[in-house]
């Protein structure tokens, strides 16, 4: 076959696969008018996982289902786009991870709501200023992020759904490596690069910021300043990138929590998440984990932090495989509440395989 002909039949191809796409918009219409009217969640994060898995089961190739995963999530996007504008905070300013993993969850055509601090991503949620917000939870390497816990414990809000990213850093300035003198970043993510900058920039000054946007900003401000942070930071603010992929550890993950009014409805492949606070007595931590074990439950997380009120008293957050409608996991979360001082269940959701 000739190229003409070829590239003529790759033509035929998309007019059919933009008609479809359309037919498939014009279907997600209707169900959004069916869920307003019965009040429910447009975004619902079993269903996008469904959506997922039937890709992957559909598809015989050449294309990964990476790539047909990535497409698939800006046509989900630009559906729940048309169904109804969905705003979602996140912790900004552009180019932050909590960005780059939002866009990775959502895509490209929902509204995207940057603030300055973890506070206000849940505080957009609860007065409704915006449908979801997205806060980073936990990284491989330097654990839970006891911010965003510490917040769960007087929000209403749910976690929805979880997203899992790869988190690779680059240090950024306007002056060659020689020069730099100062290097600004997150505390989180200067934990994460800290031998590095021993190893590669001894004696130089480290100072956290409350983002790696505000880091980009004073490395472009101040002689002698870089930066630590997602390498499209670089590209935003007009520097350089000096060094990529700085990270200690070379399978970084941080994972996102999406925050929303509602936990998820089941999906056969769900986590159930905790955060609560054990009895002053011998034995608390185990009485508390016992129906875990009992009930055949898979633990995949526990982490202890300290009481932002209370000194010497510490809180747990745990989660593990189920969803609260199952009738073993209900049972352990009655056993667990009866051991605690505090006890709650911060949401459900389908389990990320990212």
């Amino acid at each position: 076959m000739e190229l003409p002909e070829l590239r003529k039949n790759v033509d035929e191809l998309d007019a059919r696969i933009v008609r479809l796409i359309n037919e498939r918009a014009r279907l997600a219409c209707e169900i959004g008018k069916l869920k307003e009217q019965g009040n429910e969640a447009l975004y619902v994060p079993a269903r996008q996982q469904a959506v997922y898995k039937n890709i992957s089961a559909f598809n015989e190739g050449p294309l990964p289902d990476s790539c047909l995963t990535a497409v698939y999530r800006e046509i989900m996007s630009g559906c729940l786009g048309l169904e109804k504008p969905l705003k979602v905070a996140y912790l900004g300013p552009e180019g932050t991870f909590t960005h780059a993993a939002s866009r990775a969850n959502f895509g490209d055509s929902v509204q995207y709501a940057p603030v300055a601090t973890m506070d206000e991503v849940f505080d957009e949620v609860e007065r409704g200023r915006v449908d979801y917000g997205v806060v980073p939870v936990e990284n491989s390497t330097g654990g839970g992020i006891h911010e965003t816990l510490t917040r769960f414990l007087d929000s209403p809000l749910k976690v929805c759904a979880e997203i899992v990213v790869e988190i690779h850093h680059a240090l950024m300035a306007k002056c060659p490596p020689e020069e730099v003198r100062k290097v600004y970043s997150r505390a989180e993510v200067l934990g994460q690069t800290r031998r590095w900058l021993q190893e590669h920039m001894p004696g130089v000054e480290v100072q956290d910021t409350s983002s790696t946007s505000i880091a980009a900003e004073r490395a472009v401000a101040e002689p002698g300043a870089a930066a630590i942070g997602n390498a499209s930071l670089a590209q935003i603010h007009g520097l350089r990138v000096l060094h990529d992929r700085i990270e200690d550890y070379a399978h970084n993950v941080t994972r996102f929590f999406v925050l929303g009014t509602h936990m998820s409805h089941p999906t056969g492949d769900d986590k159930t998440a905790v955060l609560c606070s054990a009895r002053d007595k011998v034995g608390a931590l185990h009485d508390l984990l016992a129906p875990i074990k009992e009930h055949g439950i898979n633990m995949t997380k526990i982490e202890s932090f300290p009481s932002p009120s209370a000194p010497w008293q510490y809180y747990f957050f745990i989660d593990f495989l189920g969803h609260p409608e199952q009738e073993e996991i209900r049972k352990a979360l009655d056993e667990m509440e009866a051991e605690c001082l505090s006890f709650k269940v911060l949401g459900a959701f389908p389990r990320c395989s990212g």
